[in-house]
């Protein structure tokens, strides 16, 4: 009898000697292994017989359910050890496991013969070699050979002759004749070993790696929080409109909802997110909850559409039910709006809050109580104590294509409406390490130090390298959000139809007029940076003795500072001046209004002061401003800024009223000048006019889709529409026959339609026949209208997609507002092949009117500093926003920016893998067995211009000990994309962009390609010369390791604590690879 100790003497040598030509072997042991048998191949190849048998339980048919996890998981273990146990992931990462398992699938149909326990009983393992007994064997791997150290602390075999030896093949004999505890797996076997060689489905792998880097995430998903299918909403009308992304969508945000309470959708403008979200809201209403659906007043028709029993409700038949109000309705306590008395309304009561356009909820508000003020409370304030605190526990689905402004707060304040403004309920739901204020507080740091960076360096990737782990995953467990790009790249574009190709934009900068001695933008701005608008601020000239009696008036002895009266005054004139600049670009008629709309006030003012003497006492009846922030800056007509507050009183003998005066003659003057030189300019000379008849001309007599003369003219301001219609009406319907209509929010529409109804619903619908369903609407009407005159009312949740030439007769200073507009026609599914966008600049350079713009706030805030003491002229914040519009704007001259692209760098797009997790769920639900699939898999595929030639390989970190400062949003998965040169393609740090990639290459792939694979198979020799690939691997390898060096070495030279010893990679053996995918 001799002892094999595995170190000085080895198992693996001691058979070679013993298996002879023609040897008999029996071996019981726990598994078997492709490579133990590379090992010993010499000797096998030429034996009588293999018999094996499994100790435990392996590939016996009764199997095991999976509920008894403990008990399956080892199972499964045992049977993936055939591909190597875990301690020959070395073998493995050298990629010649498929040559391996050809050959030892060959020998085993010829020689060998498998068989299992099926019973729970232990058995001791063994192995047999004609009268030779070698015990004990724990399996048949190149550890118990000896090749390998694995875990074991000694492996001591004893090796025994016969007559010792009998005893073991009596009862090898026994087990296996045994037909009770024995069944027959060698198919089992077969087929397990075939799968690592046999040519994979693209599709195929990329499930595998999807299965394996989430697979805790379905582990996690419970039937409550995946959308039921059982309440049939699958069966309504609405899904069955719905395009495939938006259907993911909907799933994504019912499970968001069920999980986290609340979701914020952001896909990109004309994706049709109110689609979306009514599917989510028919899922709630079929399981009986009440639904509350928020919106700006301008799209209540919309939303009203889809619920009422209307002709043109595409959806009638889904019965939807739930209540529409306005986001200004918060703040009312009595009254109807929408049908709705807000006297008896249970504002508690509702389990789903759906907020259309939730970023004018951005700004927060004070949500800590201060017992000692009687503070009025905003929108935001009210919508969490009134709605969602209040009465059943409220979900909340927020919708907006511009979530983020330029501070992560804007963010954050909408996520606080689904977590009732408590950080904790939200903190125990989120995988994250930090509080969700931290997290924001953090990448709101980040993005700050980022936004400082020269241009060139202030690209997407590397604020994405700054923000942390715990950031992503905030915004992976609550939003939603895809681009066009997106959509048009990860979905089958064919039952979605393409988006309109867009043209290059045309930018045209007419002068003011054609008038010889007539004045110029720039003079016009030298007169406005005279004004001083004192008429907006009274207060500034109370006297000091009689400030108490108004600080108690105002309620300014609180400690609500920042919005006192003086403050509020100061807002008002600096939104006039702003407003006048930019009524002077929109239109001289619309300029001239304003102008002599502020000179009347002044003029009145100046009288009151006149008639005052110090006995007969005056009071002025000045607006309180106290609303200011209420006030959505984006929608003013300016007419409407002083029609709402309460009238407060100031006591003219309490003012220094004679310097106010002077100072008011002073504007009184500028202005009755600017007004006298502007009055000359008739429509006739209004040389912006002529030009859009020209560009009307034009449009209408070469239209750029066959037969359509459709054209929609934009503008900011009611009173410059008003003037439009009035010119252009006339021209069209003279010269073209055409019908015009105009619709704005302040004032009625208008139309030159007999008999038309001129609301905003008959004339979108005359306007946009085929997209708002004319013919169910008004069946028979034969009206057309082809020209529409339209404020920003109608800019954001319209479908006009109809028409195909937008104008924006005006630039808005906010460059996502252009976007929008054009988001009205650039849409998903038109039937216009191309479409034309065609602005109307000041006729100044960019670098100029942004000064101008510039110059104008920093005017005001000169009188402003003057007043208060405030020397902050324009901060680092304003300035950098200066700087981010005239970049979008300079764009916005070449071409049509989507918004993703606009936002300041930093596009929620960039950021969620939920997709990729829905898209896991879907295919499980067909392929329950994905999780037998060995390790090592590849599959092949062709390269593309965006995927160029080289492996992507999965691995999985296996010593926990590289997630380097949490920045691998996947840890322990490490995906590289290395081209065949060795250069990293994608590294592991951007999972999104990697995993997008390859999806983009495998998706729908089903079969595997034979152009692709069968050059690769020859090259390398049907898998037994994969050294190219294995070198591959390693720089992967590597390049991780690199990377996590390069990391260490910044924070240590950052002053950060680090430990170059604890947590380092120990190369190829740390990594397992899960599977690749060769490009070529």
């Amino acid at each position: 009898m001799q002892i094999i100790d595995n170190i000085h003497r080895v198992l693996k040598e001691d058979l070679e000697k013993t298996i002879l030509s023609g040897s008999k072997v029996s071996i019981a042991a726990s598994c078997f292994s492709i490579y133990a048998f590379d090992e010993l191949k010499a000797q096998l190849k030429d034996i009588d017989e293999l018999r094996f048998i499994f100790t435990s339980p392996t590939f016996v048919t009764e199997k095991a359910n999976k509920q008894k996890r403990e008990f399956y998981i080892p199972r499964l273990n045992r049977e993936r050890n055939l591909y190597g146990s875990e301690f020959e992931v070395k073998l493995r990462n050298e990629l010649s496991q498929r040559a391996i398992a050809k050959e030892c699938a060959e020998w085993i149909k010829q020689k060998a013969c498998f068989k299992s326990n099926r019973t729970n009983e232990n058995m001791m393992g063994f192995i047999n070699v004609d009268d030779t007994n070698y015990m004990p064997i724990n399996g048949f791997t190149t550890v118990d050979l000896g090749c390998e150290r694995g875990n074991n602390a000694y492996s001591f075999v004893q090796k025994a002759e016969a007559p010792m030896s009998q005893h073991f093949l009596t009862l090898f004999e026994q087990l296996w004749n045994d037909e009770s505890r024995m069944q027959v797996v060698t198919e089992e076997v077969l087929d397990n070993i075939t799968n690592a060689y046999k040519e994979n489905a693209p599709d195929f792998l990329y499930f595998v790696t999807l299965y394996n880097i989430f697979k805790e995430f379905l582990d996690d998903i419970s039937e409550d929080v995946l959308p039921n299918e059982a309440t049939g909403f699958k069966d309504s009308v609405i899904w069955s409109k719905l395009y495939n992304f938006q259907k993911d969508a909907c799933l994504a945000i019912i499970n968001k909802l069920e999980k986290y309470n609340g979701c914020i959708l952001a896909d990109s403008v004309g994706l049709g997110k109110t689609f979306t979200a009514l599917s989510v809201i028919k899922y709630y209403e079929n399981r009986n909850k009440s639904v509350l659906v928020l919106c700006p007043k301008k799209l209540t028709n919309n939303w009203n559409t889809y619920k009422d029993n209307y002709v043109n409700n595409p959806i009638a038949a889904d019965r939807l039910r739930y209540d529409v109000l306005y986001h200004t309705d918060l703040n009312r306590t009595h009254g109807t709006s929408n049908g709705l008395d807000l006297d008896r309304l249970n504002w508690g009561n509702y389990d789903l809050v759906v907020i259309d356009e939730s970023h004018n909820f951005r700004n927060g508000g004070k949500l800590v109580e201060n017992p000692d003020e009687d503070t009025k409370d905003n929108r935001y304030v009210t919508l969490m104590k009134k709605v969602i605190r209040a009465g059943v526990k409220t979900k909340v689905l927020m919708l907006s294509a511009t979530p983020v402004n330029n501070r992560f707060n804007d963010l954050k304040n909408q996520l606080a409406l689904a977590y009732e403004g408590h950080t904790d309920y939200i903190d125990e739901k989120l995988n994250t390490t930090r509080s969700i204020d931290e997290i924001f507080k953090n990448a709101q740091r980040a993005f700050n130090t980022w936004s400082k960076w020269e241009p060139c360096d202030r690209t997407t990737e590397n604020l994405l390298k700054m923000l942390d782990f715990d950031f992503f995953e905030v915004l992976d467990s609550v939003t939603i959000a895809r681009s066009r790009k997106h959509i048009q790249k990860y979905y089958d574009m064919a039952d979605i139809g393409t988006f309109p190709t867009r043209l290059k934009p045309i930018s045209l900068r007419p002068h003011l007029t054609d008038l010889k001695e007539a004045i110029s933008y720039n003079e016009i701005f030298e007169q406005l940076m005279l004004l001083t608008l004192t008429i907006y601020t009274p207060t500034h000239y109370i006297l000091p003795s009689k400030m108490e009696k108004y600080a108690e008036l105002y309620g300014d002895n609180k400690v609500n500072v920042g919005f006192t009266q003086a403050n509020r005054e100061q807002g008002i004139r600096r939104l006039t001046a702003i407003n006048l600049m930019k009524r002077m670009e929109s239109s001289v008629y619309s300029f001239n209004l304003t102008l002599t709309r502020i000179k009347d006030l002044i003029n009145s003012t100046i009288e009151t002061i006149d008639r005052f003497d110090k006995h007969s006492g005056a009071t002025l009846d000045m607006t309180d401003i106290s609303d200011m922030d209420e006030f959505d800056v984006e929608d003013q007509n300016s007419d409407e800024l002083f029609s709402f507050g309460r009238k407060v009183k100031i006591d003219l003998a309490d003012m220094d009223y004679v310097s106010w005066r002077d100072s008011l003659k002073k504007d009184a003057e500028v202005l009755e000048l600017l007004t006298l030189l502007i009055g000359d300019i008739t429509p006739e000379h209004d040389s912006k006019l002529q030009e859009l008849f020209r560009v009307i001309d034009n449009k209408i007599t070469h239209p750029i889709n066959e037969g359509n003369k459709k054209l929609i003219i934009f503008t900011a301001f009611a009173d410059t529409a008003g003037y439009l219609y009035d010119n252009v009406s006339r021209y069209v319907k003279d010269r073209y026959g055409l019908n015009t209509a105009m619709v704005s929010g302040s004032v009625e529409g208008r139309t030159t339609c007999p008999k038309l109804r001129a609301d905003l619903n008959t004339v979108l619908t005359c306007f946009s026949p085929i997209s708002k369903d004319k013919e169910l609407l008004m069946p028979g009407d034969k009206t057309e209208i082809d020209v529409l005159i339209a404020t920003d009312c109608i800019s954001e949740g319209q479908n006009l997609q109809d028409c195909d030439y937008l104008i924006n007769y005006d630039i808005h200073w906010n460059p996502v507002r252009i976007i929008q507009r054009f988001g009205r026609i650039d849409r998903i599914g038109s039937r216009n092949k191309v479409i034309q966008l065609v602005n109307f600049w000041p006729d100044v350079t960019l670098d100029d009117y942004i000064n101008l713009k510039a110059k104008v706030e920093t005017r005001m805030k000169i009188v402003d500093m003057t007043a208060t003491g405030d020397d902050n002229l324009l901060s680092d914040e304003e300035k950098t926003d200066l700087e981010y519009r005239k970049a979008q704007l300079k764009r916005l001259q070449d071409e049509v920016v989507d918004i993703e692209d606009m936002t300041t760098g930093i596009s929620i797009m960039d950021l969620g893998l939920n997709e990729f997790r829905l898209d896991l769920l879907d295919y499980i639900k067909h392929h329950p067995d994905i999780d037998k699939t060995p390790f090592g898999l590849h599959s092949v595929v062709p390269a593309s211009e965006d995927t160029p030639a080289g492996v992507i390989y999965v691995l999985k970190n296996r010593s926990n000990s590289v997630n380097i400062d949490n920045q691998n949003r996947l840890h322990p998965f490490y995906m590289v994309y290395i081209g065949n040169d060795g250069e990293v393609i994608c590294d592991h740090l951007s999972p999104k962009q990697m995993l997008d990639k390859m999806r983009f290459l495998c998706k729908g792939k089903t079969e595997p390609i034979p152009e692709a694979y069968k050059p690769f198979n020859k090259e390398t020799c049907d898998g037994r010369n994969m050294l190219q690939l294995s070198k591959l691997l390693g720089d992967a390898i590597a390049s991780i390791i690199e990377v996590k060096d390069e990391s260490d070495i910044d924070s240590f030279l950052g002053g950060g604590q680090v430990s170059f010893l604890s947590n380092e990679i120990k190369g190829l053996d740390d990594f397992e690879l899960i599977c690749f995918l060769v490009v070529r």
